[in-house]
């Protein structure tokens, strides 16, 4: 029998996956950084070279540089077709997740800033669900190799 993650470790993980976007769209740094375990890794491997950012005290100053940006105020992140995988190792699950990020323009139309995926390792670490790694990956290039017309080849 395949293994399957428990309902109340996906309700935890999926509260967990929220407030990651309610602290990154706040604007609350230190929320978001909790996130993670404390030496918890995000990774943007949407450009030539992945971007890292590892330890809480990184990812704090990544979100603060975020919020601190006039251009990111009105940003929203909305993370949907979750799908958890649970890991042969306790305590630990795997997510894919879509992630689209909306930017506020005024009074419109607003801009879909970010289309991509997440893919996530989480740990259950003093009693909770937090994110050991995440990778954000933009929607094009190997992912769309199946498709007509796309070579799979990242741009």
């Amino acid at each position: 029998m395949a293994l399957k993650v428990a309902l109340e470790d996906r309700v935890e993980i999926e509260e967990l996956m929220a407030r990651y976007c309610w602290a990154l769209d706040t604007g609350e740094a230190e929320a978001f950084a909790r996130c993670f375990c404390v030496e918890g890794v995000l990774e943007w491997d949407a450009f030539e070279e992945p971007l890292s950012w590892q330890g809480r005290p990184a990812l704090t100053h990544f979100a603060a540089f975020l919020r601190d940006l006039p251009t990111s105020a009105g940003r929203q992140h909305h993370i949907t077709n979750t799908v958890i995988t649970p890991s042969e190792q306790p305590g630990e699950a795997f997510a894919r997740s879509y992630v689209n990020v909306a930017l506020r323009q005024g009074d419109g139309p607003h801009q879909l800033y970010v289309m991509g995926w997440y893919e996530d390792t989480f740990h259950h670490e003093a009693g909770q669900w937090l994110l050991a790694r995440r990778v954000i990956m933009d929607w094009s290039g190997p992912i769309l190799k199946n498709f007509a017309g796309q070579s799979g080849e990242r741009v």
